[in-house]
């Protein structure tokens, strides 16, 4: 057995988000305190590129207390120079290799005909951890979706040769993350926005030995190649799925890799239903974005605190809400999600001031614990740079008729 594990881990997605913090770090200790470093090549095609590995570096920094340097490699063009081969060094020396959000097509196209593949297979050979997900995670099966050509463009169902490092853990698989994706709402965006006909179409495709391995959002499978197991870590489920029979893991489960590459086979013995169908209401609701039910669970916190009058308690969901917004801004899969968070928090700020002035025998006395918790936070906020919320912290306080005054010795507030 190599003195490094050997790990590959797949994501469904929220690889950059909280619900994936605990499963990094436990890579992590590990691999112990070894170089790590994040392809930028799935990305590299968008002109923000930059932003989103700045977001991925701070995220590993701050949330999971890693620090990764960014390997770019964007273009075919830039092979034989001299970064090109620095870039190859840094990845030839890395024991922790991470890719992302991206576009699956265009990383294979960079990556193939390039000594990226082996170098990765190599990792899994000699001891490492591969860490994919979303669009790099289609790229690791033999067989890749070329999603957005299909989704977006309108291409027919096909695949394209993948890496293939499934079969360093002698799984003959195609990957497809997001596999519970619920975001077409009326129509059917599972198995990473292909829905079941199209995968149907894909699955008459593949040769008989070759199955499906889905891994839904917010989800992992840790495969431990020296251990001969994969692991399910997160909210969701890790599928294995061969001409529309499948079987599911859920976290905390731990499956031998044989099994994991028969499970299908063990569906069919046991009788289970195939995947068949349109996603039903459980199916979405399993799928809902984690964001939005800590939102909806903090604003209840609020309601309650609200109707038992308890202040502390309605400050405090107000505070844990903002927390919230620190810890998904460094998602590097912005969405609406951050926006619908960012309203009610501006909404609870607004009803804290209307309870606060309701019925109220001394206005100062009753209030100072609400506008007090507020200043505080708008301090917290102006700190951290995030001056926007701050100013419109301010102008709530002052729509609900306070005197607000900034001076170098802090923030003083008055009723007229």
């Amino acid at each position: 057995m190599s003195a490094l594990p050997r790990l590959l881990v797949i994501m469904g997605s929220g690889e950059t988000s909280p619900t994936m913090v605990q499963t990094h770090r436990e890579v992590f200790s590990r691999v112990g305190d070894a170089p790590a470093v994040i392809f930028d090549t799935p990305h590299g095609f968008q002109e923000n590129a930059d932003d989103i590995a700045a977001r991925a570096v701070d995220y590993f920094a701050q949330s999971v207390g890693h620090r990764v340097d960014v390997l770019n490699f964007r273009h075919t063009s830039s092979t034989g120079s001299v970064e090109h081969e620095t870039m190859l060094s840094r990845l030839r020396q890395a024991c922790w290799v991470f890719a992302g959000p991206g576009s699956p097509s265009y990383a294979l196209r960079v990556w193939k005909g390039s000594p990226v593949p082996d170098l990765l297979a190599g990792k899994l050979q000699h001891g490492g951890a591969v860490v994919f997900a979303s669009a790099a995670a289609l790229t690791l099966g033999r067989f890749s979706v070329p999603v957005y050509e299909i989704y977006k463009v309108g291409e027919d169902p096909q695949w394209l040769e993948g890496l293939d490092l499934t079969a360093m853990a002698g799984l003959n698989a195609a990957v497809i993350p997001h596999y519970n994706n619920a975001e077409g709402g009326g129509h059917d965006t599972r198995y990473c926005y292909l829905g079941e006909r199209r995968l149907r179409v894909l699955e008459q495709q593949l040769p008989d030995e070759t199955f499906v391995l889905g891994v839904d959002e917010h989800t992992a499978c840790v495969i431990d190649l020296d251990e001969g197991t994969a692991s399910v870590a997160g909210l969701g489920v890790v599928t294995s799925r061969h001409r529309g029979r499948q079987r599911t893991y859920a976290a905390g489960a731990v499956v031998g890799l044989d099994e994991l590459s028969a499970g299908e086979a063990a569906a069919a013995e046991s009788g289970a239903p195939n995947g068949g169908g349109s996603p039903d209401r459980g199916e979405a609701t399993a799928a809902r974005s984690p964001l939005r039910s800590d939102v909806s669970r903090l604003e209840s916190d609020f309601d309650q605190a609200i109707g038992s009058r308890q202040s502390s308690g309605a400050v405090g969901a107000i505070l844990d809400l903002d927390q919230l917004l620190v810890d998904w801004s460094r998602d590097t899969l912005q969405s609406d999600d951050l926006d619908n968070a960012r309203s009610a928090l501006r909404s609870l700020v607004v009803r804290l001031g209307e309870a606060a002035d309701a019925g109220l025998r001394d206005p100062r006395e009753a209030v100072a614990p609400y506008v007090d918790a507020l200043v505080d936070l708008r301090r917290r906020l102006r700190e951290e740079g995030r001056y926007e919320m701050a100013d419109e912290i301010r102008e709530r306080l002052v729509s609900l008729g306070l005197e607000v005054k900034d001076s170098p010795e802090g923030t003083e507030w008055s009723l007229p």
